[in-house]
């Protein structure tokens, strides 16, 4: 592959329009789009991911939206992989693809990679899931906090799974995992572009609330009953689906699980902005100035032609 190809990133919170400005650069670019949702992957959850509609899709070429099982196992280091396997064939026939989507470790890994990290110890495993069952996630988010407070900081204390982790590999090197993980950039032959969206705090948070009820409206509660029986796949170990999981449980009323998916997503969107602003090489924009991102991007690509 060429060195002058170039791979436009479009990142940024959830709902903060990375779809729309994602198509719309594709159709101006005369490309296709690679999506960076680690959620927007599984075929089963379209409403409650927020991935792209009919009207999007074929308004642009997606790939990695919709394309496994909630049954499927599925990692960042085989996205990682699949996503340069794929560059490689469509950078034959493009100058610049479009990667999409507010999956901070994702985009990481296609843009830097993953450092290798050591295989899981089954007695320090066992060891931990015993103490999370026992004690609950508080204890491994008090742990991690302990011996990785940088990652505790951006990552889903919700995600038992992320935790238990972090904190194995944590106890297995003696090093902290936010250190491991992404130490040493992978060189990559093609250039980078990162366009970041965001939005004042309290638009965003409008934004959020207003996309919620329409998923719910589109069917989400239908969509949430359907897949109830994979509720422990870590897919759905997410935002939205949390709640309403509760609300059947009876653990929640409707007007209380709603308020939380709203609340939870409005706090998800501040810890994608917490990762996001570590990285200095991001140019962020308004979602709503798509002209000053088009006209950025082409006179970045002309400028590095």
């Amino acid at each position: 592959m060429a060195g002058n190809k170039t791979l436009v990133v479009v990142l940024g919170p959830t709902a903060s329009g990375k779809t729309g400005v994602a198509v719309r650069l594709a159709q101006h670019l005369y490309t296709e789009i690679i999506s960076a949702d680690s959620r927007q992957f599984y075929r089963e959850i379209p409403i409650g991911t927020a991935a792209p509609d009919a009207g999007q899709l074929s308004a642009a070429t997606h790939h990695f939206v919709g394309n496994l099982s909630l049954v499927e196992d599925y990692n960042v280091s085989q996205y990682e992989n699949e996503v340069l396997d794929l560059l490689e064939r469509k950078f034959r026939e493009y100058d610049v693809m479009i990667l999409s989507g507010g999956s901070g470790l994702y985009i990481d890994a296609v843009c830097r990679g993953i450092d290798t990290l050591p295989d899981a110890d089954p007695i320090l495993r066992k060891k931990l899931q015993d103490k999370w069952q026992k004690l609950g996630i508080k204890s491994l988010q008090e742990q991690l906090k302990s011996l990785d407070p940088e990652y505790y900081a951006v990552v889903d204390r919700q995600n038992h799974k992320r935790l238990l982790r972090a904190i194995e590999v944590c106890l297995q090197t003696g090093v902290k995992y936010s250190e491991l993980r992404l130490n040493k950039p992978q060189k990559r032959n093609f250039r980078v572009l990162k366009i970041g969206l965001n939005l004042p705090r309290e638009q965003l948070f409008t934004r959020i609330n207003q996309r919620t009820d329409t998923m719910l409206s589109l069917g989400w509660i239908e969509e949430a009953r359907m897949v109830l029986p994979f509720r422990d796949k870590n897919a759905l170990n997410t935002v939205g689906y949390k709640e309403l999981f509760a609300f059947f449980d009876g653990k929640m009323t409707w007007e209380e699980a709603v308020r939380k998916i709203k609340t939870n997503t409005r706090r998800y969107a501040k810890r994608q902005l917490t990762w996001f602003r570590k990285d200095k090489r991001i140019h962020w924009f308004s979602p709503e100035d798509e002209e000053a991102i088009l006209r950025f991007v082409k006179e970045t690509l002309n400028a590095s032609g």
